[in-house]
């Protein structure tokens, strides 16, 4: 395991820090090379049990997660990973199929790219996700905090960043809980892909937009909601989503 210090005497401000797992040692150390330039402060490994470890050592804000790695792959490491960590996570993969994305976005990744890629790219994308507002707005302003939105047994609680089922905690991600977030913000208007892109991802975002559908997917089982009849997220066919009563 290597770490490469983003700080500079240009940077008086710590950077994040970064988790970039790749067996090929060259490529990781490239895409270490270009986040260190934007101040990140970098742990480069190349196996998924070293990963594991350097993600519990150094707790890291974003994950650079290489798919094929050797032993345990990169989807078992995110398995993994999410059981500890709300890291975003970028998965890398040299398959491009939309097979290999919905996986790989179905253990817990924010974002994915096929190589070869550019490094600049993954950077940009990196900055995206930390641009991104970690809630959204309520459309009418509050006197003080804002009271928890409720959806029958659905508390959502913007102010903590954490939802309630029946009184229990749900143990949702980060991207998780700002779909729900958009979402609840706006009860009954119907959200499409891109308008949830915009509010999640951030409008650089470029890629799939059917990660959002995997991650309501995911929204949803951890809500207990089903689909042939849901309660919380409903789809509008041909549109997008919009969030209902809970009734």
């Amino acid at each position: 395991m290597e770490v490469i210090s983003g700080s500079t005497p240009s940077s008086p401000v710590p950077g994040y820090r970064a988790l970039v797992v790749d067996d090929e040692a060259p490529l990781a150390d490239v895409v270490a090379s270009y986040l260190r330039r934007d101040h990140f402060e970098v742990t480069v490994c190349h196996s998924g049990v070293e990963a594991l470890e350097a993600a519990r050592e150094v707790d890291p804000d974003v994950v650079v997660l290489d798919l094929g790695l050797p032993g345990i792959d990169g989807l078992e490491v995110c398995r993994q990973l999410r059981t500890f960590s709300d890291a975003y996570v970028v998965m890398l993969t040299a398959r491009d199929s939309e097979v290999d994305t919905i996986v790989g976005l179905s253990v817990g990744a924010d974002d994915y790219l096929t190589k070869p890629f550019s490094p600049r790219e993954l950077v940009a994308r990196i900055r995206a996700m930390f641009r991104r507002p970690r809630s959204v707005p309520a459309p009418v302003p509050y006197a003080g905090e804002q009271p928890p939105r409720v959806f029958g047994s659905l508390s959502i609680d913007l102010a903590s960043r954490e939802a309630f089922l029946r009184g229990e905690p749900i143990a949702l991600t980060r991207t998780e809980f700002d779909i729900l977030a958009a979402l609840s913000s706006r009860p009954g208007v119907v959200w499409s892909r891109r308008h949830l892109i915009d509010a999640v991802w951030g409008e650089p975002w470029v890629g799939n937009d059917h990660l959002v559908d995997v991650h309501v997917g995911h929204v949803r089982r951890k809500l207990g909601d089903d689909p042939a009849n849901t309660r919380f997220v409903h789809t509008v066919r041909g549109v997008g989503y919009r969030m209902g009563s809970g009734q």
